[in-house]
């Protein structure tokens, strides 16, 4: 049971990575561009 899980939380791991890199570099290609800092502005 505890192996099962361990897949999982490295499966959901893997996929988190892959679906947040891309806004990560489009974070930071607009952070760059807009001389904020670099830093992603919250509303």
């Amino acid at each position: 049971m505890r192996a099962i899980a361990d897949a999982l939380r490295a499966v959901g791991g893997a996929i988190a990575t892959v679906v947040t890199l891309p806004f990560r570099l489009v974070a930071k290609l607009f952070g760059g561009a807009s001389r904020g800092g670099g830093r992603a502005r919250r509303v």
